[in-house]
């Protein structure tokens, strides 16, 4: 089995990869068939949890890399890390969409005469996006056989990636729920909100394959994109509530649990 996956195209393993993460922000979502409610310090330390997942996963396996290739030399990261961020406030800036626990007038993007569960579940695109895009780049750099990226660590990245989508996962679904949807419903756009992550994870391995001399840029792009997102959505979200010191704890649990996969996998 081991040999097959060595073997196999890179930008299947990303399909795999991001159809994995997808599996887990659905078996998360189906904690809605059996709970109305989650507590909020349970809701703030999954996303605190989360946050630190992809901040760890944003360094370790993407930028770490992308700067062991460029021989040391920061600018290829430091290019690709703004372009990454820029890329998703740009998108920020465009997609309309809602933030869970908010009321519709407070909604962002381009103004349109859409749902608000519409709305929700773009927030979560804008979300998983990146996620998906960074385990497609560390997939895709598989395929040039570099010491900097090794498959275990792309791996270790899908791994984490899925992971903290569990808990994430119940973290759409359930608020949902809670807005008044029915159970199965609430069900439907939890999982349907990681299938973003498939087609990232395909773009990604594309962008990685392109060209050789560009995968420093597109490790460190996608790193750029999942720091916008934890800076501008997830931190806040778990922040919101009276439970900030948990959620902050979820945090470092989080960052500690993806830098330990990554060094014992990597």
């Amino acid at each position: 089995m081991s040999d097959l996956v060595a073997t196999a195209n890179p930008v299947t393993l990303a399909l795999l990869g991001t159809l994995f993460t997808w599996f887990m922000t659905a078996l998360g979502s189906s904690l809605v068939l059996f709970f109305k409610t989650i507590k909020p310090w349970i809701l703030d330390s999954m996303l605190g949890a989360a946050a630190g997942v992809m901040i760890a996963a944003s360094f370790w396996s993407l930028l770490n890399p992308a700067i062991e290739m460029s021989a040391g030399s920061p600018w290829p990261a430091v290019i690709g890390f703004l372009a990454g961020s820029g890329f998703m406030r740009l998108v920020d800036l465009l997609l309309p969409h809602l933030h869970m626990g908010h009321d519709q007038s407070e909604s962002e993007g381009l103004k349109t005469p859409w749902g608000k569960t519409t709305l929700l579940f773009l927030a979560v695109t804008l979300h998983n996006f990146p996620e998906g895009l960074a385990v497609g780049v560390a997939f895709g750099a598989v395929g040039y056989g570099l010491p900097e990226s090794s498959l275990a660590s792309a791996i270790a990245l899908a791994l984490g990636i899925g992971i903290q989508n569990l808990p994430e996962g119940a973290a759409v679904s359930i608020p949902l729920r809670r807005e008044g949807m029915s159970r199965w419903k609430s069900f439907f756009w939890g999982q349907f909100s990681g299938m973003v992550e498939p087609l990232g994870g395909l773009l990604g391995a594309g962008m990685a394959l392109i060209a050789r001399p560009l995968l420093p840029y597109a490790l460190s792009f996608a790193a750029g994109a999942m720091i916008y997102v934890v800076v501008e959505e997830v931190i806040p979200e778990s922040q919101r509530g009276e439970n900030a010191h948990l959620a902050t704890m979820g945090v470092i649990l989080g960052f500690t649990v993806m830098m330990a996969l990554d060094v014992l996998l990597g």
